[in-house]
């Protein structure tokens, strides 16, 4: 299979359109992207740029560029096949994600490389944006064994439900909270409001999705907000 392929099997594992990926980079860049680009890197056209590449792999869960792009064959079998502009741009993609903490080595020893799971933590059964704000004040819960890939401060989980907050976070998507109560104007968190439970962006007055095809909630002088926590992972 293909870079390309690939690249496109990826999404739609994700279950992504081209339009939710090139937002996605919009929104982490600041940068326009279309979806006319990322078809492009889908059909062979042309190579995404190193930071887009790397937006795509945190994306699409890929923890392993060099299994998942090249797979056993590695990158010196690889790096043969291609023309001197082609090994260029392969050693940016490598020295870029050598100083990406979620890709680089780690150089402790093979016996500390693989780790058992070294705490539990409660993933609620409720998901969020489907359900009763208090559901994080009863026992439907499963205790998840978590390794040190999930954030420190991470106290508990939840699951995603819907597409309101695409393409960031997709439906059924497991993610990790920090408890507090209050929330800076931009945060990602997960509220009660009037009894049902969401993951959105605190705003100035109203609860903000990623996707755009959802409007804001507003927040009345007499509604009941309750803050569960901020997204940490």
């Amino acid at each position: 299979m293909s870079y390309s392929e690939i690249l496109a099997r990826l999404r739609q594992e994700n279950r992504l359109t081209q339009s939710q990926v090139a937002a996605y980079i919009a929104g982490q860049t600041g940068k326009k992207c279309s979806g006319a680009s990322v078809s492009s890197w889908e059909k062979g056209v042309a190579l995404p740029p190193v930071h887009q590449f790397l937006l795509l792999c945190e994306l699409y869960g890929v923890r392993d560029p060099q299994q998942t792009f090249r797979g056993a064959g590695g990158a010196e079998g690889g790096l043969s096949k291609l023309n001197a502009l082609g090994r260029g741009r392969a050693e940016e993609y490598i020295a870029m994600l050598a100083e990406n903490p979620l890709f680089a080595e780690d150089k402790r020893g093979d016996e500390e490389e693989i780790r058992p799971a070294t705490r539990v933590i409660r993933l609620y059964d409720i998901p969020v944006a489907a359900g009763y704000g208090e559901f994080l004040d009863g026992d439907a819960y499963t205790e998840l064994k978590v390794d040190e890939t999930v954030p420190e401060d991470a106290d508990f989980a939840v699951r995603v439900s819907g597409d309101s907050m695409t393409p960031r976070f997709v439906d059924n998507q497991v993610l990790f909270i920090r408890k507090q109560n209050v929330l800076e104007v931009g945060d990602i968190g997960i509220f009660s409001l009037n009894g049902d439970a969401y993951i959105k962006k605190f705003g100035n007055g109203e609860l903000i999705s990623i996707n755009p095809r959802y409007l804001a909630i507003p927040i009345g002088e007499y509604d009941c907000l309750h803050i569960f926590g901020k997204v940490v992972g």
